[in-house]
């Protein structure tokens, strides 16, 4: 950093979806953010006798993610991951290129990137025949290259399979009273009647593995991976209650075959069941997506004498409060301390419930135009916006809270 730093910013959001990505709203904001704010600065501490010169504001942009889409991108531009890109299995069979991010021993594969909902071709959904295959497939592209540590990103799946389509692309067999091998998707599976691991590739089991997800729901039942996912992913009523039963059985098969039944285990119902297999036959370690992400960037150490955090995402509402990004990255700035603004498209959280959250602000988009077609279409101009504000505002306090003695940290 400069010698002389007036003041530093984080800025470390989520994308806005269908709008800009995590990286695209960290650079939109930093820029108008800096220059607002050094305007601003210098101004006032000239009118108080200052000389600003050689004073610089820093503002490190880190792109974050919670475990769904945009994780690789994050620990590619936050982290300094490689990406690694690979042809794999879609979620409705169709081939598809997807990346995952690797840095020597670690490698993130994230779901969304080969068996997500934007996976679809036409964006059609198919909730009793999807599959989580490729995403398997991208994990053994990563083992054979010699990957040691996976962390399984699962947000944004397409599938309801239990993570059946990642097991027979490791080398494991679903088969059926016949012995013959199930096709793909979670419908089949109420044909099952084994499965065999003995194909099963053998780096499987000498790899430490991460989940990333931040839901901890069960398997199986009213709070399970049918029940509550599946209808966001084109599951009717009776959809749900079928690909429940095919997930009991697959629960019944795989746990013995393994001896381990991880169905109730709290993120066993994560990203169509993705949780369960992670769980259960992978012994992976469950941690909040967004957490595994500001860790691999190295939050503690790039934070350092940070004076506020700006977070963000698209729409700030009661689901952002369940472990998403700002959530996260709120918790984490209090370590430093530094106090965090949240920056989204709309926000529908009351005040007393966004402060009880541990926010200093929050500024919204739809703050500055209502009508939210135009907030899509325009996000770059108007975050860009509230962030000169952002910038003026904080810089006019910190020239006010200068002494004799010169700038104090704010």
């Amino acid at each position: 950093m400069p010698e002389k730093v007036a003041f530093h910013v984080v800025v470390a959001p989520d994308k806005f979806k269908g709008s800009l990505t995590a990286t695209e709203v960290a650079h939109t904001i930093a820029g108008p953010f800096r220059e607002s704010f050094l305007r601003v600065l210098s101004a006032g501490a000239r009118d108080r006798g200052f000389d600003t010169t050689g004073w610089a504001v820093v503002a490190t942009e880190l792109p974050v993610a919670d475990g769904g889409e945009g994780t690789v991108e994050a620990a590619i531009r936050s982290a300094g991951f490689g990406a690694v890109t690979v042809d794999v299995t879609g979620p409705t069979g169709d081939r598809v290129e997807a990346t995952y991010a690797r840095d020597g021993d670690t490698a993130i594969v994230e779901m969304a990137q080969a068996s997500g909902l934007d996976r679809l071709p036409g964006g059609v959904r198919a909730p009793l025949t999807a599959t989580s295959r490729g995403t398997g497939e991208l994990v053994r592209h990563a083992l054979d290259a010699g990957v040691r540590d996976v962390v399984l990103a699962v947000g944004g799946s397409a599938s309801t399979d239990g993570g059946a389509g990642i097991l027979t692309a490791l080398g494991g067999r679903l088969l059926d009273a016949a012995g013959n091998d199930l096709p793909d998707g979670g419908a089949a599976l109420l044909d099952l009647d084994r499965v065999d691991l003995s194909g099963l590739d053998p780096l499987v089991r000498r790899r430490f593995w991460t989940l990333a997800a931040d839901v901890d729901n069960p398997l199986l039942g009213p709070r399970g991976a049918a029940a509550v996912f599946g209808p966001q992913k084109g599951a009717t009523a009776d959809d749900v209650e079928l690909l429940d039963r095919a997930l009991a059985r697959f629960a019944d098969a795989l746990a013995e075959a393994t001896g381990t039944d991880a169905r109730d285990q709290p993120g066993a119902g994560a990203a169509g069941g993705v949780g369960f297999l992670a769980l259960g036959l992978l012994g992976a370690r469950r941690r909040p997506g967004v957490e595994v992400v500001l860790d691999l960037a190295g939050w503690e150490h790039r934070t350092q004498d940070a004076s506020l955090v700006i977070t963000g995402e698209g729409s700030f509402d009661e689901q952002t409060l369940g472990g998403k990004t700002p959530v996260g990255v709120a918790a984490a700035a209090a370590r430093v301390p530094a106090p965090v603004v949240v920056v989204s498209g709309r926000r529908t959280l009351p005040e007393d419930r966004w402060r009880a959250a541990g926010f200093a602000d929050a500024r919204a988009l739809t703050d500055l135009e209502p009508d939210p077609r135009v907030c899509v279409r325009d996000a770059r101009r108007l975050l860009a916006e509230l962030a000169t504000a952002l910038g003026a505002e904080h810089g006019a306090r910190v020239a006010a809270s200068w002494t004799a003695q010169g700038p104090a940290r704010t």
